[in-house]
């Protein structure tokens, strides 16, 4: 529906709107056929519920749908868009919310239709009755949600199942209206139709999808005629629909006036490199790659060096470097600036240990607790919950034995360590924002080395809390960090390794060199 013209939603506006104006003339008229669904045939009191317990179940949920707990929701929703980022969806809450309200109370006060005789005297509503201003506003707040969850939730288990939770709200707030005796039926169906339509109409009206970020800023200097030729590097398991997410790239790539781009899939045996290869090979101007962390060091390091600039969109479960180059995550946001952004030239690390092919990282490199976190995630339970595969392969791993360890930084001496993980670095903050190494920065030259030692299970709190607040430490505590653009780290035994999120295999050593500015990348202007 997003993606759709925007005739689509205003097509389907018309048509709840005219059911609903139908629905309205009925209800003013008498229709007899309308006053039998109210009724069911029998007399309307049997729509009332009664009991010890149902009552007040049915009375909490009015309560928490009334106007004011509406407006509430309403704020704090947009206020968590806009902070976020996605402020035309933050406007399109706010109208469309506030243009129900007001449609759903000029309404009521034209048709002017009385509430049912059988309610609770103790909660009598006599206030007009059609529509049913509690059904509207949860379908239209309903439908809002629905359409970010559109926006911002890609795996389409976790978006179905908050769809039908979603709906399922509304469908129980409909529900309550009538069995506490506040509407008839027709009263619900007219509301829940004029929220629908309210959400169609400003779909239409308005579009949430954020605009290019390019419009508002200088353009960029052009030292010379920039060519046009575009190509896209896709690990096809990343997205849930290749058609869509070529339709979506060819649309954007023509309005920022590149070509139409040519298009590269990575396969189990070549994950990037080849394609990216090729891409270079077919004289691309831009190579943009869709994918996992992997995917995109693959294709990074094909290129670093040949000049031409990388675009990332971020589709895998961690998304490192994305986030540290404040891509953001919102799959159009990630693609409009890999079209229209500038080039950053960033650091890439070169790799090589015992039983590793010489390799490369752009992220992060992990010996010990770090690295079997990775070892150990369920890629079937990560496919179905994402990061949170992540959290439960933690916690099993959460004391991982302490390891003996030696470093040299720069070719200098080495100095001998206890740890649970050691991190080096090309870049300093995690998934959540968390700083692991405060000082490190992807185009400086440097590596970051942290050494962390918890020596109990209930010492990993206060080791998180210092890495956070980015306290000093002293000598003995359990963090240790260090700085070099050259890191040797030894271990006294096979440990588990890991590079920018993929297990590489238990080994003694890992040999890591920064090279400086090596890669281009697209970034935010």
């Amino acid at each position: 529906m997003l993606d759709r013209p925007r005739r689509t939603p205003l097509i389907w506006a018309v048509v709840c709107l005219a059911a609903f104006t139908v629905l309205a003339v009925g209800v003013t008229s008498e229709w007899a056929w309308l006053a039998d669904l109210d009724d069911r045939g029998q007399p309307a009191s049997a729509w009332a519920i009664d009991g010890p317990v149902l009552p007040h179940v049915l009375r909490a949920v009015e309560l928490a749908f009334t106007g004011v707990a509406m407006a509430a929701y309403t704020v704090v929703l947009a206020g968590a868009m806009w902070f976020r980022g996605h402020r035309r969806a933050a406007i399109l809450i706010v109208a469309v919310m506030a243009g129900c309200g007001l449609a759903t109370r000029l309404i009521k006060i034209g048709v002017d239709r009385g509430r049912p005789d059988w309610q609770d005297p103790d909660f009598y509503l006599s206030s007009p009755a059609f529509p049913s201003a509690h059904a509207s506003s949860a379908a239209a707040l309903g439908g809002l949600l629905l359409v970010l969850i559109t926006m911002l939730v890609r795996r389409a288990a976790i978006r179905r199942l908050l769809d039908l939770a979603v709906v399922l709200v509304v469908l129980a707030v409909a529900a309550d209206r009538v069995l506490l005796g506040r509407h008839y039926p027709t009263d619900v169906i007219g509301g829940l139709l004029l929220g629908a339509a309210s959400v169609l109409l400003g779909l239409a009206l308005y579009s949430p999808l954020p605009r290019s970020h390019a419009l508002k800023a200088e353009p960029l200097a052009e030292p010379f005629a920039a060519g046009r030729q575009l190509a896209v590097v896709l690990n096809p398991v990343k997205v849930e629909s290749v058609e869509q997410f070529q339709a979506m790239v060819t649309t954007m790539a023509r309005g920022a006036g590149w070509n139409d781009p040519v298009w590269y899939f990575t396969t189990v045996e070549d994950p990037g490199t080849g394609q990216a290869e090729q891409a270079a090979i077919d004289g691309a101007d831009l190579v943009v790659v869709c994918g996992g962390d992997g995917t995109v060091r693959e294709v990074c390091a094909e290129l670093a060096g040949t000049g031409i600039p990388v675009g990332i969109i971020p589709a895998g479960t961690g998304n490192l470097l994305a986030r540290n180059l404040d891509i953001p995550l919102f799959i159009r946001a990630a693609i409009d600036i890999a079209l229209t952004g500038q080039d950053r030239a960033i650091d890439m690390v070169e790799v090589s240990g015992d039983d590793l092919e010489p390799t490369h990282f752009m992220v992060m490199a992990g010996l010990g607790f770090d690295a079997a976190i990775m070892e150990g995630v369920n890629e079937d339970i990560k496919k179905k919950v994402g990061w949170l595969a992540y959290v439960f392969s933690g916690l099993k791993a959460l004391m991982f034995p302490a390891m003996r360890l030696e470093v040299s930084v720069d070719d200098g001496p080495f100095t001998k360590h206890r740890a649970r993980t050691c991190v080096i670095g090309n870049v300093g903050s995690l998934q959540g924002g968390m700083v692991l190494l405060p000082d490190a920065t992807i185009d400086d030259g440097q590596l970051d080395v942290v050494l962390l030692y918890p020596r109990r299970f209930w010492s990993w709190i206060p080791l998180v809390l210092r890495v956070i607040t980015r306290r000093e430490s002293r000598a003995g505590e359990s963090v240790a960090r260090m700085t070099g653009r050259k890191v040797v780290v030894r271990a006294s035994g096979d440990v588990p390794r890991q590079l920018d999120g993929d297990s590489v295999g238990a080994g003694r050593e890992l040999t890591m060199e920064c090279i400086h500015g090596r890669l281009l990348v697209r970034v935010p202007r």
